[in-house]
């Protein structure tokens, strides 16, 4: 396998910086699958459609891949009052998007992200972001028990591993936390399942939407080429809060 480096364009998240990605150019399809996606995200790359890549930037080094250590994961009060916040809701996996699922994308979108690459909301854009030719991601949905879809999460799996692609959630729901619930119930799923890591994305730690993703401790962050442990929460402050 190659790889490429894409040119400079402003970063999404730090304003005054640049960015640049790394990109894995596969010969064919073939040489790209969910084994070898694991390998990669052991060095810090994730996913977009087929496209896999890592931040390659030159002035910059914010961005961290962070990991929970699922088998060491140990869940605290508060979250577990969360998850007692959310017993009414029922998990299903799909692998296919149900039509309920754009509409509630566009108000997630509209309330939540109104100033952000996703909007306005284009459904057919994020579910073409979402697919994938050589891995099929998961769709946890959530529904209460009027059969109300309240969050759906993407997940990508591998054999030893899981990684969260994106979640959305009802607008009016905020008291459920359902962002945390969403990552705390993946966490479970990935104990069920034995599996060693769940992958949350980049952590930068400048950037206060990223901030939730180190509430999972004991969590890992590749620093250099190197994965770093981190037994306590990094933030400590609004612990209940998405």
């Amino acid at each position: 396998m190659q790889f490429g480096v894409t040119k400079e364009s402003q970063c999404h998240y730090l304003t005054d910086q640049e960015e640049r990605l790394v990109v894995a150019l596969p010969n064919d399809l073939e040489s790209l699958n969910a084994d070898a996606y694991q390998q990669l995200m052991q060095y810090g790359f994730r996913r977009s459609h087929n496209d896999v890549y890592r931040p390659h930037c030159r002035l910059c080094s914010a961005c961290q891949s962070l990991r929970v250590v699922v088998p060491e994961f140990r869940f605290s009060k508060n979250q577990k009052r969360i998850l007692k916040k959310n017993d009414d809701l029922t998990l299903q996996i799909k692998q296919q998007p149900e039509a309920e699922y754009s509409q509630l994308f566009s108000q997630f979108i509209e309330s939540r992200h109104a100033d952000g690459e996703m909007y306005p909301p284009d459904p057919d854009k994020f579910w073409n972001w979402i697919d994938c030719d050589w891995l099929t991601p998961e769709l946890l949905e959530w529904r209460n028990a009027s059969n109300e879809l309240m969050i759906v999460s993407i997940v990508d799996r591998t054999a030893d591993a899981m990684s969260a692609v994106y979640t959305f959630f009802h607008p009016d729901e905020e008291k459920r936390s359902p962002g945390t619930f969403a990552v705390l119930e993946m966490i479970r799923l990935a104990q069920e399942r034995e599996v060693a890591r769940l992958y949350l994305g980049y952590q930068i730690d400048d950037c206060k939407k990223m901030n939730y993703k180190t509430r999972f401790a004991p969590y890992e962050r590749l620093v250099g080429n190197h994965w770093k442990k981190e037994l306590k929460s990094h933030t400590l402050k609004a612990q209940n809060k998405d």
